[in-house]
């Protein structure tokens, strides 16, 4: 990084000196003649952790467990991959990597999408005709529209839905 921008990002430049700061227990800061002072965002602030904020609640992100019941294609190992990255895309998230294991003898799938959003994951039972589903995102990701891509993908007699919201704060 350039040093003249990170002096300035921390509101000097390089050719001034840092000026002394105290602070207090709420993290507000103060130069040596009580002048408060702003400091640069950490990674604890709100603006870069991500969480969602919506209809007046603040939470880390939206963990939906979907059951799929009555299900096909559970054993096609492409057809869960391309269904998964089609999930993440239209969800708006970010895929970091993708990780399938197809069973034997009876097809099953298990695998974990990764995300820069968390996660997406998938167990398949093809000789039941189920699938169990972990989508859980945070920041401006819409995991729910993850859900029309599975029903189109498995076409599904149930879905079953939990929504979480994780970490919530009051």
């Amino acid at each position: 990084m350039d040093r003249n921008i990170a002096f300035a990002d921390l509101g000097m430049d390089s050719d001034t000196q840092p000026s002394r700061t105290n602070s207090d227990t709420t993290g507000t800061a103060y130069d040596t003649n009580g002048t408060v002072v702003q400091l640069s965002p950490t990674h604890s602030d709100e603006s870069l952790d991500h969480f969602v904020k919506k209809d007046g609640l603040v939470f880390a992100g939206t963990h939906l467990i979907i059951d799929l019941v009555g299900a096909s294609r559970l054993d096609e190992l492409e057809h869960v991959e391309e269904t998964l990255k089609e999930a993440v895309e239209v969800s708006g998230a970010t895929l970091l990597h993708i990780h399938l294991h197809h069973f034997t003898p009876n097809g099953g799938v298990s695998g974990v999408a990764v995300l820069a959003e968390s996660h997406i994951s998938i167990h398949t039972w093809p000789e039941r005709g189920y699938a169990a589903l972990d989508v859980f995102m945070c920041g401006d990701a819409e995991p729910h529209k993850a859900i029309e891509v599975l029903r189109r993908a498995f076409r599904p007699d149930t879905i079953q839905l939990n929504d979480l919201k994780r970490g919530l704060t009051v």
